[in-house]
């Protein structure tokens, strides 16, 4: 009979090992016992190999259904969290099935999207799935599979003391032939739940890190392998324990930066997403921009490449909150490259939004002008349906206004032409209509001056 929680499938060929094992050690304990004198030092070596052996034939046999080693179970049967055969199937609002444990975790998270569609979750109620539940009874009566309602966790995450396991079997594998680390890389990769135990476990993220680390003085890593741990590095960063674990770790930003210049786009992607995550704490915006990222993260910028684009510009929005990271992000070129990107209409709301947190910085203020700035927002303002487009606009060009009067000319048109800037003070934002006023308030005084001189 099964034990409770576990799948346990009869191999025979298994079972016989098992009972030659058991002897094996019987006979070494018993060597061990009766010796009175000194007892040899191989003995005792030999019981502890023994022992071991006897305990991953247990380990394999017991998670032979778990990892395919003996019959292969239906993926509809498996979670898509945690590659596992469900106990408890339960629907989340989207429609996807997933095991009530692993999903529970995900929400525990702070993750309010569906992991596989990653759609919004309309809301967080779980339905048993009877359906599935029925189907894979009867799956596992048919191969003679008792499986149980319950499952032994090893605390309230839905992780197992055989989860742990495997979890730290895989990082060994990290530090092995390229065939093994390209196959434990994959599966940490998609088992999110191994999250937890990147936190309890010694040089965890070093030992995921090894392949790329090793990389750069050996030989080229291998696109597939490095997409698969920067991957795993996201998968771990979103949660908010783990964020200053990975930051402190000496490689992880130096290789996040190789990724961005050199991994394949989803690598890139994933990368720029990585540092976008990371830096939801103060703390590691500081070391994000100290080691540099800002400047690789504005190099993939202006590449252009609309896949990457949109991870790249939520970090470097991210980054730029502390006024360390503007000051780092005016230097490395972010105002040329954002300013292009928004003149060929390329995620215009997106980088204006930099573009307008950067505009505090007196620097920033000054290469507005000279790259032409002020007939680009103009122009946007009069062609935008958005409000926050417009608003950032506005603003943008009141720093402008403040600093260098020789746009007002410009801007004065520009209101003689189409009223765009009293349109927007009418019509806009509570923020924008404020911008706006001061604007029209600076171009009148400036106006009547004139005719007063």
């Amino acid at each position: 009979m099964a034990k409770p929680g576990i799948l346990e499938v009869s191999d025979p060929s298994t079972v016989a090992k098992a009972n030659e094992l058991k002897k094996e050690l019987q006979r070494l304990i018993i060597a061990i016992v009766e010796d009175d004198d000194e007892v040899l030092v191989q003995t005792i070596d030999r019981a502890r190999e023994t022992l071991l052996d006897l305990k991953n034939l247990k380990l394999k046999r017991s998670l032979s259904l778990k990892f395919g080693n003996s019959i292969s179970c239906p993926d509809e049967f498996r979670c898509p969290l945690s590659k596992e055969l469900m106990k408890d199937p339960v629907i989340v609002s989207t429609g996807q099935t997933y095991d009530r444990p692993f999903i529970q975790k995900w929400l525990k998270a702070g993750n309010r999207t569906c992991p596989q569609t990653l759609q919004v979750l309309s809301h967080t109620n779980l339905t048993p799935n009877h359906l599935i539940r029925g189907m894979i009874l009867k799956w596992c009566k048919n191969q003679g599979i008792e499986l149980s309602t319950s499952v032994v966790y090893i605390n309230d995450e839905g992780l197992t003391e055989a989860d742990r396991d495997h979890f730290l079997a895989l990082l060994e594998k990290m530090s092995s032939s390229l065939s093994e680390q390209k196959e434990a890389a994959k599966e940490l990769r998609e088992c999110l739940h191994f999250g937890l135990f990147f936190g309890e476990t010694r040089d965890a993220i070093p030992q995921l890190l090894t392949p790329l680390s090793q990389s750069n003085s050996n030989r080229e890593v291998h696109p597939e392998l490095q997409e698969d741990v920067i991957t795993t590095l996201l998968n771990l960063s979103i949660h908010d324990n783990n964020k200053k674990l990975v930051v402190e770790t000496p490689l992880v930003i130096p290789l996040l930066m190789d990724a961005l210049r050199s991994g394949t786009i989803e690598t890139r992607s994933n990368a720029a997403a990585t540092l976008f995550t990371l830096s939801a704490l103060d703390s590691n915006k500081d070391l994000i921009g100290k080691a540099g990222a800002l400047k690789t993260l504005i190099d993939l910028l202006e590449e252009g490449h609309p896949l990457a684009m949109k991870d790249v510009a939520s970090a470097i929005f991210n980054l730029c909150i502390i006024h360390e990271n503007k000051a780092r992000a005016v230097r490395d070129g972010a105002v040329r490259v954002i300013l292009n990107k928004i003149v060929n209409r390329m995620l215009v709301d997106e980088l204006l939004a930099i573009l307008a947190m950067l505009s505090g910085h007196q620097k920033a203020v000054k290469e507005l002008g000279e790259l032409g700035a002020v007939p680009c927002l103009l122009s946007l303002i009069r062609e935008s349906s958005c409000a926050r487009i417009k608003e950032n606009c506005i603003a943008i060009l009141y720093t402008i206004c403040l600093n260098d009067r020789t746009k007002w000319k410009e801007l004065r048109e520009e209101e003689k032409a189409y009223g765009t800037i009293s349109q927007l003070a009418q019509n806009g934002t509570s923020r924008a209509k404020r911008k706006a006023s001061g604007i029209l308030e600076r171009l009148s005084r400036a106006i009547n001056l004139t005719h007063t001189a």
